[in-house]
């Protein structure tokens, strides 16, 4: 249950971050693209990157912790995070096959799935 919570108390930051952070993005650079989904990305995925990284290395971090952060908090802030990270891992293993798919299948499967709903939702 304690885990949960953490989960959640690290979900809610990363919303209310997510929430602030686009809202800002759109009102500095306007809407031509969207900025602030770009912004939240990118920093999740180098929080997320530096977090991880840095842990393994120099100092240990908890799993509770790791969980606020990573799965909580990251998680909450942009799900592309965990994706860079994962692909990254690939990467550095060499694994340029499950690189590649990895990149292919979430790109072109979420446009799909994104497209599917659509068609759904008119259909309803």
């Amino acid at each position: 249950m304690l885990k949960i919570i953490v989960i959640g108390s690290g979900g809610f930051i990363g919303a209310v971050l997510r929430y602030g952070i686009s809202g800002w993005a759109h009102r500095v650079w306007g809407s031509n693209l969207p900025y602030g989904t770009l912004l939240v990305n990118i920093l999740g995925s180098f929080i997320l990157g530096f977090f991880l990284f840095y842990s393994e290395g120099k100092t240990t971090l908890s799993p509770m912790w790791r969980s606020f952060l990573a799965i909580g908090m990251m998680g909450a802030l942009t799900t592309f995070s965990t994706f860079s990270y994962e692909t990254f891992m690939y990467l550095q293993e060499n694994l340029y096959t499950q690189v590649f798919l990895n990149i292919g299948l979430n790109v072109f499967l979420t446009l799909l799935a994104v497209w599917a709903g659509m068609i759904m939702a008119k259909l309803i």
